[in-house]
C-alpha cells in the first residue's frame, strides 16, 4: 500500500468512527454511568471488534460474513440484548453515592470490554464499513503481511484519537454530579443512551 491509501484509510475511518452511532452512544452512557477506567475498557472491546472485521477483510472473509449470515444475526441481538439490560439496570438501580466507585472493579471492567466488542460485533455501521467503504480504499489483492499491521496500528490509534475524548468528558461531567437528584438524572440519562443504542442496533438491517 502508498501512503495515500492509508491516509484515505485513516481518513475514512475517523469520519465513521466520529459519527454518532451505537458505539459512540452506548460508550458515553457507560462513561457517564462508570467512569472513564470502565468506559475505556469498552473502548478497548470496541477497537478489537473494529479490528475482528479488520483481520476479516484482510483475509478475504467478506464472503463467509455474508455465507454465515444467522452468525452475525446472532451476534446482533445478543448486543441488543446485552444493552437492554444494562439500560434496565440502570433505570431501576443504576448508581449511587456508595457505589460510585465500587462499578470499577475487576467484574466491571470485563463486562465493559465485552459489551464495546458485542456492540462493534453487531453493529451495521461497522460491518458497512469493513465490507463495504474499506475496499475501495484499500486494495486488498495488493495487502501484504506489512500493510495489515500497519492497518492494525492504524486502526488502533485513530479509533483511541477519535473514542477517548468522548469517554474523557462524559467521565469528567459525571464526577460533577454528586446529589441524589443529579444522580437520579445520571442514571435516567444513562439508562436512555444505552436504550437508545440497543434500538439504533435492532431497527438497522
Amino acid at each position: 500500500m502508498t501512503l495515500t491509501g492509508f491516509l484515505a484509510y485513516s481518513g475514512a475511518l475517523a469520519i465513521a468512527a466520529a459519527i454518532p452511532g451505537p458505539g459512540v452512544t452506548a460508550l458515553v452512557a457507560r462513561a457517564l454511568g462508570s467512569g472513564f477506567r470502565s468506559s475505556l475498557a469498552m473502548s478497548l472491546g470496541i477497537v478489537l471488534g473494529d479490528l475482528t472485521y479488520l483481520t476479516a477483510v484482510a483475509l478475504g472473509l467478506a464472503f463467509v460474513a455474508q455465507s454465515f449470515g444467522m452468525v452475525f444475526l446472532a451476534i446482533k441481538w445478543l448486543g441488543v440484548a446485552y444493552l437492554a439490560w444494562l439500560a434496565w439496570n440502570f433505570w431501576t438501580s443504576g448508581i449511587t453515592p456508595e457505589t460510585v466507585e465500587a462499578r470499577n472493579g475487576k467484574g466491571g471492567l470485563f463486562s465493559s470490554f465485552l459489551a464495546g466488542l458485542t456492540v462493534t460485533l453487531g453493529n451495521p455501521k461497522s460491518m458497512i464499513f469493513y465490507m463495504a467503504i474499506m475496499p475501495t480504499v484499500v486494495d486488498l489483492h495488493a495487502l501484504t503481511l506489512g500493510d495489515y499491521g500497519i492497518l492494525v496500528a492504524v486502526t488502533i490509534v485513530v479509533l483511541l484519537i477519535v473514542l477517548v475524548p468522548y469517554l474523557a468528558l462524559a467521565s469528567q461531567a459525571r464526577w460533577f454530579l454528586k446529589t441524589p437528584r443529579a444522580l437520579k438524572l445520571l442514571n435516567r440519562t444513562a439508562a436512555g443512551f444505552m436504550a437508545g443504542a440497543a434500538a439504533a442496533i435492532a431497527v438497522r438491517q
